[in-house]
């Protein structure tokens, strides 16, 4: 069995399961996050994120950006 790592979340700091070697079981997967909101957080972070931040920066990049209601 493989054991994931436990890591904090680049953004917010909580500890995460990173599971990069096992994407589709990571709790970041469950964020569906379109091309240009990868590019946008791929600009300001480099790290794995926990799935609420993921979450808060797809809302932010959709406010910046006019797309949110």
């Amino acid at each position: 069995m493989i054991k994931h790592e436990i890591i904090p979340c680049e953004r917010c700091g909580s500890s995460i399961e990173c599971k990069a070697n096992a994407y589709t079981k990571c709790q970041c997967s469950v964020v569906q996050l379109n091309l240009n909101e990868v590019q946008y957080i791929a600009e300001n972070y480099e790290g794995c994120m926990c799935a609420n931040c993921l979450l808060e920066l797809q809302q932010e990049y959709k406010v910046m950006t006019g797309l949110s209601k």
